[in-house]
């Protein structure tokens, strides 16, 4: 695991005495700290933003620019400037994603709740929920959905908001990330359409399913060596597929068909491992669904295409 570059104790005190100044010091420490991303922000100005307006109680699409409802110059008290840096203080000492610190995270525009039990949401089949895009394969057929690999139960919720009259079952192996799901499922009271499933793979879901929805573990072994401390600071379980991330996809395309109606689809979250997917599954058709980024990061197979490919 790599260490950041400049220890949290060389680093210069967190100091301002307005939200902008906390802001722009905050994002000077995090560049100079040599922080990871990637967990709810991409870059150093959005997650101090993120960090400071949380620890200071103001909502986070407070505007910050140099408009006439920007909160930039709101002062801050000393109390509040002092818990702001120590939080800081943990962001960079412990590597952990902020979304840990905050026990918040936001997928979509909504709010879930996150710890260490699950990883942070952020998959991309979540945009193709809400932005419509795979809804050229849905029809009055969909009525029963599986979130396979549910964490923090994230894309089932979505699932759930954007159709409502579909019945969701979210499953995972670990009984940590479900407790998270549980959290979430009744924070958004959806606890009667959304049923949790603890289940290693597909063994203790029945079906049939219109539709799963699956972000599995992915990540090839030389990758998972080589992520960020952040990365390695979520449940390796769900992130680590073997030695070319295909472990978990193998099984999941071999056994999906017996549990998936005639009609359904599989929607299936790959990441950066297109190639090793490929090359896994050469004469498998899919479609490639367009995200924000890239057409290479989700997939979609019908289930006909699975039971040519694998004949029970």
């Amino acid at each position: 695991m790599s260490t950041p570059s400049h220890p949290a104790s060389s680093l210069p005190p967190l100091t301002g005495a307005t939200v902008g100044a906390l802001v722009h010091a905050g994002e000077q420490l995090l560049l100079a700290s040599g922080v990871g991303f990637g967990h709810g922000t991409t870059n150093a100005r959005d997650e101090a933003a993120w960090l400071v307006l949380w620890r200071l109680g103001l909502p986070l699409d407070s505007p910050l620019d140099d408009g006439p409802e920007s909160i930039a110059n709101q002062p801050v008290a000393p109390a509040q400037q002092a818990l702001t840096a120590t939080l800081f203080e943990e962001r960079i000492g412990t590597r952990k994603p902020a979304a840990y610190l905050t026990r918040e995270a936001w997928l979509q525009g909504v709010s879930f709740y996150v710890d260490e039990r699950a990883i942070v949401p952020r998959s991309f089949i979540g945009e193709l929920i809400v932005d419509g895009g795979f809804d050229d394969f849905l029809g009055e057929h969909t009525q029963q959905v599986l979130d396979l690999c549910t964490g923090n139960g994230s894309l089932a919720v979505l699932a759930a908001m954007a159709w409502p009259e579909i019945r969701i079952d979210a499953a995972d192996i670990s009984e940590d990330a479900l407790a998270v799901a549980r959290i979430n499922v009744d924070r958004h009271g959806l606890q009667d359409r959304i049923r949790l499933l603890h289940s290693d793979g597909l063994a203790a879901c029945p079906g049939p399913y219109d539709l799963i929805l699956c972000n599995p573990p992915y990540v090839n072994a030389q990758s998972m060596a080589q992520l960020p401390p952040e990365y390695r600071a979520e449940p390796a379980l769900a992130l680590a597929g073997g030695s070319d991330g295909m472990d978990f996809i193998r099984r999941l395309l071999r056994e999906a068909p017996v549990v998936m109606s005639e009609d359904a689809v599989l929607v299936l979250e790959i990441g950066n491992e297109r190639a090793h997917f490929e090359a896994a599954f050469p004469q498998l058709p899919v479609f490639w669904l367009d995200t924000s980024a890239g057409c290479d990061q989700v997939l979609l197979i019908e289930r006909a295409a699975l039971s040519r490919f694998f004949p029970s």
